[in-house]
């Protein structure tokens, strides 16, 4: 197993919500190098570092979409727990995994211009599922929450699918697209959770920290 390594600890590297925070020491790993879960966990005041492991992302076959993204969830935060980075080892684990299915496939990450041209066409003026799983594992044990998500989107024709292709905003991400991005304007309709698509649900993220004891909305006074 590779050891894995720490990005960074405090704020600075995480976006605007970061600037707000105290710099106070990490309370959590975050087994993820995802630059939106660590503005999502800023967002909600956790201080927090990176550590980033590989795993490998497949789904097995007979796998279904929830089981595949809660066991992957899982073994990214287990990853990094059974090897630690040094100065980390008593700090719980978060990991997350994002997928987008759409007739019961699941879309993957796409990395060349003609995977991505065709998921866009693919989503295009139809309702996907995207699901996301949280998991937390701490010295006590682990816990797995699920978001599960319908995004609808409006018709894109071949020119627009080309001009995002060209942005470079869609390349490896989970479906093609980002929802806090210029793949906004796809969105006709969304039901379920924003910051789940976006890749670290909110609602049930807090849920596994208030249920282990590790803190949140740690913020500058006055800020």
């Amino acid at each position: 197993m590779s050891t894995p390594s720490v990005i960074s600890a405090g704020r600075g590297a995480s976006g605007q919500h970061a600037a707000h925070h105290a710099q106070a020491p990490a309370v959590l790993l975050l087994a993820s190098a995802s630059p939106r879960r660590r503005e999502l966990l800023w967002q909600i005041g956790v201080p927090h570092a990176i550590a980033i492991a590989a795993i490998d992302e497949q789904r097995l076959g007979g796998e279904a979409p929830d089981e595949c993204v809660c066991r992957l969830a899982l073994a990214k935060a287990r990853h990094i727990a059974q090897a630690p980075p040094a100065g980390h080892g008593a700090l719980p684990v978060l990991g997350a995994d994002t997928a987008v299915f759409i007739d019961g496939t699941m879309l993957g990450k796409p990395t060349e211009r003609a995977a991505g041209l065709a998921m866009l066409s693919r989503l295009a003026n139809r309702t996907h599922e995207v699901l996301t799983a949280v998991a937390l594992v701490t010295e006590c044990g682990h816990d797995v929450r699920l978001s599960r998500s319908e995004v609808r989107f409006r018709a894109i024709d071949a020119r627009e699918c080309e001009r995002y292709w060209a942005s470079g905003e869609g390349r490896d991400k989970a479906g093609g697209y980002a929802v806090q991005g210029l793949g906004a304007v796809f969105v006709k309709e969304l039901r379920g959770s924003y910051s789940g698509v976006m890749g670290l649900p909110l609602f049930e993220t807090a849920a596994l920290l208030d249920a282990a004891g590790v803190p949140r909305w740690q913020v500058e006074a006055g800020a």
